[in-house]
């Protein structure tokens, strides 16, 4: 009971992090939306018991394509959303 508990937990902070990754007006705090997105995927994975696959999330996606999106935006100069 408290598992399925903390999972409906996990879906709604996933769904918050993604509503403000996907409205936020500023380029890098989407980024950095998506990346706390991310983090709560992995966590809920690591919470499931797959601890390979959410560590997978975390270098893959946290370590490697977030920090990509935030250097690309830096150095492009990334535009607000008006």
């Amino acid at each position: 009971m408290i598992d399925t508990i903390i999972i409906v937990i996990f879906g709604i902070i996933m769904i918050v992090f993604a509503a403000l990754a996907v409205n936020s007006k500023k380029i890098v705090h989407s980024a950095v939306w998506l990346m706390m997105f991310l983090f709560t995927i992995a966590a809920s994975f690591i919470f499931l018991g797959a601890s390979l696959v959410g560590a997978i999330e975390l270098l893959v996606f946290v370590g490697a394509i977030v920090t990509l999106l935030v250097f690309t935006l830096m150095l492009t100069g990334g535009k607000e959303v008006e």
